[in-house]
């Protein structure tokens, strides 16, 4: 069994820390990541960076994930209400957000905001959108009114399929078809296998996105496969599935059992060599028939997704528009 598809995580770093996991498991002594996958990485201890480059179709088997440039930031203290960490988060997004992009000044880009604005967890990408720069309508209609350096930016939060009773992916074509932008940024929640990286971690990706695939719920795929356009996909985990959850707090609680208890360790590292996978299998199938498949998440996640909304809109705003500033964006959005 490819313990990577039996855990759900959307996060490329969690795939590869499931695919060292495995090597562990098997007695594998070799070091660094799999073959046809490049790790680079940069930061601080406020905002780590991971820059994770999948090269070959034997990358993609490793990690369960497609060819392209993923990069990660890891922001643990993100929750706290340090307005010099959101500032310095907001500009080291739009820094790995131009890098990835790498498009003219002029182009026009379409921002989508993926989820259902009812559903919390889920609404994040309508709460970026609402935070966002739009401004192609003011470049069209009152160009002698804006300032240089600002790109043509439309934006779109289209809902899901149980809402308009269209696919997301079929709404999105369309305005493609009519607006012709020059690339599709795309912002959605995901799902991580940890609970301290829900919304402390961000992750962008070249490849596209297929909504709703971390929950078991996938949609059409977004990608330039699919719309004909470079498509880059921003996310923020949100929620976690919770026999993952229970099969991480195992872990944790035998790992502390062996450094606490100074005698009688040997039954706790007999629990601790059972097969991760045959574990995992196993809580998943006792949890089913009272929690179904449960998908869990913080109490104030409200504060939580107004939060970091406005940290990724403001990465966008300051990436897309040349010379922009924080102080710009709260002039404009006021």
């Amino acid at each position: 069994m490819d313990r990577n598809r039996s855990v759900r995580t959307d996060l490329v770093l969690e795939a590869h820390e499931l695919f060292k996991q495995q090597k562990m498991d098997r007695v594998v002594q070799e070091q660094g990541p799999p073959p046809g996958v490049e790790i680079e990485e940069d930061g601080n201890e406020d905002i780590k960076i991971s820059r994770v480059r999948v090269v070959s179709p034997v990358g993609e088997r490793a990690i369960g994930k497609p060819m392209g440039n993923y990069i990660t930031l890891e922001i643990p203290r993100l929750k706290e209400n340090d307005r010099d960490l959101y500032e310095e988060t907001c500009r080291a997004l739009a820094k790995e957000l131009e890098k990835i992009l790498n498009l003219p000044p002029k182009a026009t880009v379409l921002v989508v905001g993926l989820g259902n604005w009812n559903v919390t967890p889920d609404a994040l990408g309508p709460r970026v959108v609402a935070n966002l720069m739009v401004t192609r309508h003011l470049l069209e209609y009152v160009p002698d009114q804006v300032d240089e350096g600002v790109r043509p930016v439309c934006a779109v939060a289209p809902g899901v399929l149980g809402i308009t009773g269209i696919e997301t992916g079929e709404i999105i074509k369309g305005i493609i078809d009519r607006v012709k932008p020059d690339a599709v940024i795309a912002i959605d929640a995901l799902a991580s296998r940890k609970m301290d990286r829900i919304s402390t971690t961000v992750q962008i990706a070249d490849t596209g996105i297929v909504p709703g695939s971390g929950v078991g719920n996938k949609r059409m795929e977004l990608s330039r496969d699919t719309l004909g356009i470079p498509v880059i996909a921003i996310g923020v985990p949100t929620v976690v599935d919770a026999a993952t959850m229970a099969n991480d707090t195992i872990d944790l609680v035998l790992d502390s059992m062996i450094k606490q208890a100074p005698t009688g360790t040997e039954f706790y590292r007999m629990l601790e060599s059972i097969d991760k996978n045959e574990k995992f299998e196993l809580i998943r199938e006792v949890l089913s028939p009272y929690v179904g498949n449960l998908i869990v998440t913080p109490k104030e996640i409200d504060e939580i997704i107004e939060k970091i909304a406005k940290v990724i809109a403001n990465g966008l705003n300051i990436a897309l528009h040349q010379g922009i500033t924080l102080d710009d964006v709260d002039r404009y959005l006021s």
